[in-house]
């Protein structure tokens, strides 16, 4: 898939997309808030103070997606620690992710919210496809959307380094993982054009 954003004049980025290119980003955002989840007001809505003061969970989560856009803080995964070092560390991450993940996830919906949005604004008025401009912020927003759904697909495809990913550009046409790997590098060249339109 062709398309890449370029810079507009004034701040902001465009990209071209097809009804297909459309249709893909957008279930794409939409099965990551379904991973995210909903807020914790949402699970008391009758108290509107209780995302502002709600803790947020103090173990990572088990999904090895969530563990992938939500890390342990403090983990070096390449660190070799003692016993009373490695719980130290736990000790840490288990406080650092009760008082942040709330945040994150909020972050991360909202950015997914933001490219579903922009992509209803667009399919509402096109056919075959259109011109999708994004305001500087937005532009942010979407990068960061692309940044979570790239991570979100590197897991399931056990993507940990560069080197994984040259093995994917060798996979045959009948792997099954193929289709995954096509929307993974596709929104990769999405995310470099994105990051240099907003490079001063």
């Amino acid at each position: 898939m062709p398309g890449h954003f370029e810079p507009l004049p004034g701040g902001g980025a465009a990209v071209a997309l097809d009804d297909v290119e459309i249709s893909i980003i957008r279930s794409l955002a939409v099965q990551l808030l379904e991973l995210i989840g909903p807020g914790p007001a949402e699970d008391a809505p009758d108290d509107p103070l209780a995302e502002l003061f709600a803790q947020g969970p103090s173990e990572p989560p088990a999904d090895p997606v969530l563990r992938r856009l939500f890390p342990d803080a403090y983990t070096d995964p390449e660190a070799t620690l003692g016993p009373r070092e490695a719980e130290e560390q736990r000790a840490h991450s288990s406080e650092f992710r009760r008082y942040t993940e709330n945040d994150l996830r909020a972050g991360k919906r909202e950015n997914a919210l933001a490219v579903v949005r922009s992509l209803d604004e667009l399919a509402a008025g096109s056919e075959g496809g259109a011109v999708l401009e994004l305001s500087p912020g937005a532009s942010r927003q979407w990068l960061s959307a692309l940044n979570d759904l790239r991570l979100a697909i590197g897991s399931r495809l056990d993507i940990a380094d560069e080197d994984d990913t040259e093995l994917l550009y060798r996979l045959p046409d009948d792997d099954a993982r193929k289709p995954m790997v096509m929307a993974y590098l596709w929104l990769g060249g999405l995310q470099e054009t994105l990051v240099s339109t907003l490079m001063p």
